[in-house]
């Protein structure tokens, strides 16, 4: 995990482009759709849990980090890959457990990691993540090399003891650490609130962390929340805690697909018309003369010819060779 870098050398994330979270969003958005394809169609090997829906969150978290800040992520966790900067086809070649892909197709789509951008990996564990990313934020601190470390995971995760153990070494030692919150409503097939005693956020703040909640469907209160929380623990003021309330479109996994026993198409429909966040920042960016409707048009346009790319070349890659089953994997 040590990186030879000096903290003078340290360059500030780059400017925010709306431009870029738009086509960063487009690429969840039809990564996840063509991820669902190949399950469908029986070229993927297990399960795959979709992003859509929640990319306002991964997009606005990375947007707000530079290549050598570190994320862990979930095992819904092709978005927050996505926005970190990886390569799509080498994504793709992971989840068909292809040689080229980021764990020689040995991860698949609960453990793809991107170490080269920080991405210090999914993971299939239920907050599984949380101390790994603190760990991360400790090494910062002892390199004194101005880096931050964020976690993803989601509301069910705040039944794991883990997170309150980290949060209280975190604040007690100042790590630059953010905790990142994707409240989606349901902990796979249970409403938030059935499980879940008392707010959020008097959580972390019953540990003196400093704690935010956002829109997670706008990328813009998402990026602006989640800049001035990477500053602050880039200046030493120790860990943050945001939530970002957001919504997931689809199930569980993939093979979640009657979802009625438990939340309703009314529920979703609303989600998918007037909380999209793709649509949202769109609209926004038209109103505000950064783009026009056309040029839109063209992003995804772009984006899907991009993704239909890199799926075929994936599924032209090799599959690992079997005498290397026991390398590349720790136990």
């Amino acid at each position: 995990m040590t990186k030879p870098k000096k903290k003078e050398e340290k360059n500030d994330a780059k400017s925010p482009s709306y431009a870029r979270m738009y086509e960063q969003m487009w690429k969840i958005r039809a990564f996840e759709e063509q991820a669902n394809n190949l399950y469908m169609s029986a070229k993927m090997p297990g399960l795959t849990h979709m992003y859509t829906g929640q990319e306002a969150v991964a997009v606005g978290i990375c947007e707000a980090l530079t290549d050598t800040d570190y994320i862990t992520s979930t095992h819904r966790g092709h978005g927050h890959c996505i926005a970190k900067g990886a390569e799509l086809d080498r994504m793709f070649a992971e989840l068909l457990g292809k040689a080229s892909g980021y764990c020689r197709g040995k991860g698949g789509s609960m453990h793809i990691a991107d170490t080269e951008r920080g991405n210090l990996g999914a993971n299939a564990i239920v907050g599984g993540s949380m101390g790994i990313a603190t760990g991360a934020a400790m090494s910062c601190k002892m390199q004194n090399n101005g880096d931050v470390a964020v976690c993803f995971f989601g509301d069910g995760a705040l039944g794991q003891g883990l997170l309150y153990e980290v949060m209280n070494m975190a604040q007690l030692w100042k790590l630059p650490v953010i905790y990142v919150c994707e409240q989606n409503l349901y902990g796979e097939y249970t409403h938030y609130t059935e499980m879940m005693a008392g707010e959020i956020l008097d959580r972390p703040r019953a540990f003196g962390v400093h704690a935010v909640e956002v829109d997670g469907q706008d990328v813009r209160q998402v990026y602006q929340a989640a800049s001035e929380l990477v500053e602050r623990a880039r200046q030493g003021h120790g860990p943050a805690f945001l939530q970002c309330n957001t919504y997931r479109y689809l199930g569980h996994h993939v093979g979640d697909i009657d979802r009625t026993f438990y939340r309703s198409k009314e529920e979703e429909q609303f989600w998918k018309t007037d909380r999209d966040p793709i649509k949202i920042l769109g609209d926004w960016m038209v109103k505000q003369k950064h783009a026009d409707a056309t040029e839109l048009d063209d992003v995804q346009k772009r984006v899907y010819d991009y993704i239909e790319s890199a799926v075929n070349s994936a599924l032209d890659e090799p599959f690992p060779a079997a005498e290397e089953v026991d390398q590349h994997v720790y136990a």
